[in-house]
């Protein structure tokens, strides 16, 4: 359903979300895990939940997601889904052989209040766990939270059940990604490669929702961090950790767990967030910045300088995670864009400062929102019209009411495709991006433009 009926008037709001900028939390848990190699997530709860958890990441990645689920019924909603729970780990283990079991909670089991470690202790005690192979869980209620709530606890949960320490540290660097497409993960660990660290990502859905068609199905591909790699990340030299809001747990819990130093940092996106990731990376490992990806940046300033008059000014609305979000507006600011208008389904304590002091030399009032949700970001637009969005698929509506161009970036993106295959992380991420925001820009330039200033080349 269109959005023509989104009225201009703004009207405060405090118990009801319209068209959120979110999505629950099990959904990022179920793709957390999925960065564990032959790992099988599993939603305790009822069928319909795992369903829709799985076909939200299906229709993103396009490609088959496998999920297992206790399959609540009437019963088990009223006694509880230990049972469920236990055959469920027996026939997982025994038909599909996973290394690991990733358990994540639902609404249902939340309110009824399953005890999922004495539930997966029940299960090793009558030997339904083999030798070998994990259990892991974390607890992700819809009801509180959202899709990077859910990363950040299953990323933590890793730690929690996998980081120890012989007291022999390792050449290695731990990085934790965030919530971002496993085109970005690649990039990441590319740079890191670029400049002769070895590193530790978890999780890693590289090469597995971003896998080659071969015209072989593998329930468990080639990627993902292993076992014996999560297990090592306790020895590692340090950790930096990508996102404050999907990384920063997992960071911290595991300096505490292991006394792994952490860096936090906001994802490298654009200029100023890369730099400081690859400084990160070139202090911390004592090593220098290579010449080639100096010329990647070489690049992407070529790009900005080239083009510079399409950026000027524009005026921009945003929605999506907070990570991304940040290290977004930072971007745009710095190459002289205006986003104007910014939300984000995920409560964040520090977002709207960091976004102020991001914006505060853009010459155009700016409003912030956090927790908000898409009415509202609509309603600002009605009052204060902007000349492009960049955000989720969900944005289409209000693009096609307002006929604004939109950019289509974060999660979910249903109906387009590359998202999984190019990054927008990194100096080579930001020339894509950048693509991206130029050819939507210029695409409405010629639609709107007469036929005296149809030009060529501009």
């Amino acid at each position: 359903m269109l959005l023509r009926h989104t009225p201009k008037e703004i009207k405060q709001r405090k118990a009801l979300t319209i068209n959120p900028a979110k999505t629950c939390q099990p959904i990022g848990a179920m793709y957390a895990a999925l960065g564990i190699h032959s790992c099988l997530p599993h939603s305790h709860g009822s069928q319909g939940c795992c369903a829709y958890h799985r076909s939200t990441l299906t229709r993103h990645y396009k490609e088959p997601v496998m999920a297992a689920t206790s399959s609540f019924t009437e019963g088990a909603s009223v006694f509880g889904g230990q049972a469920n729970l236990v055959q469920a780990i027996d026939n997982i283990f025994t038909i599909y052989e996973p290394e690991v079991i990733a358990v994540h909670t639902t609404c249902l089991s939340e309110t009824i209040g399953d005890d999922i470690p004495q539930i997966a202790r029940k299960a090793e005690a009558e030997g339904k766990i083999p030798r070998g192979k994990y259990v892991i869980h974390v607890n992700t209620p819809s009801y509180v939270g959202t899709h990077v709530t859910g990363f950040s606890g299953m990323t933590k949960a890793m730690v929690d059940y996998f980081s120890k320490s012989n007291g022999k540290k390792l050449d290695q660097f731990n990085i934790i990604p965030g919530y971002v497409e496993p085109s970005d993960m690649e990039e990441i660990k590319r740079i890191a490669e670029v400049m002769g660290v070895r590193t530790v990502m978890f999780p890693d859905t590289s090469r597995v929702l971003n896998r080659p068609q071969t015209g072989k199905y593998d329930m468990f591909p080639k990627g993902g961090a292993t076992v014996q790699a999560l297990m090592s990340t306790g020895d590692s030299l340090a950790t930096i950790a990508l996102g404050r809001m999907a990384s920063g747990a997992a960071a911290r819990a595991l300096d505490t767990k292991c006394k792994v130093p952490c860096e936090i940092l906001d994802l490298p996106i654009g200029f100023k967030a890369t730099d400081r990731f690859v400084d990160t990376l070139r202090k911390t490992a004592g090593i220098n910045v290579p010449d080639s990806l100096s010329e990647e940046r070489g690049q992407l300033m070529d790009i900005v300088t080239d083009m510079h008059q399409y950026f000027y000014g524009t005026k921009v609305a945003l929605a999506g995670d907070p990570d991304q979000l940040i290290s977004l507006t930072e971007f745009l600011v710095s190459i002289d864009m205006w986003p104007i208008h910014i939300v984000t389904g995920t409560v964040s304590k520090d977002f709207a400062t960091r976004i102020r002091e991001i914006t505060k030399g853009v010459p155009h009032q700016v409003n912030v929102s956090t927790p908000g949700d898409m009415f509202l970001l609509h309603q600002w637009i009605k009052n204060d019209p902007v000349d492009l969005l960049i955000g989720n698929t969900y944005m289409k509506y209000i693009a096609r009411d307002e006929d604004i161009p939109l950019v289509r970036f974060g999660f979910p993106i249903l109906d387009r495709i590359g998202h999984s295959y190019f990054p927008t992380l990194g100096y080579r991420g930001g020339m894509r991006l950048l693509e991206k925001i130029l050819d939507a820009t210029l695409d409405r330039k010629d639609r709107d433009s007469p036929e005296e200033s149809f030009e060529l080349v501009m």
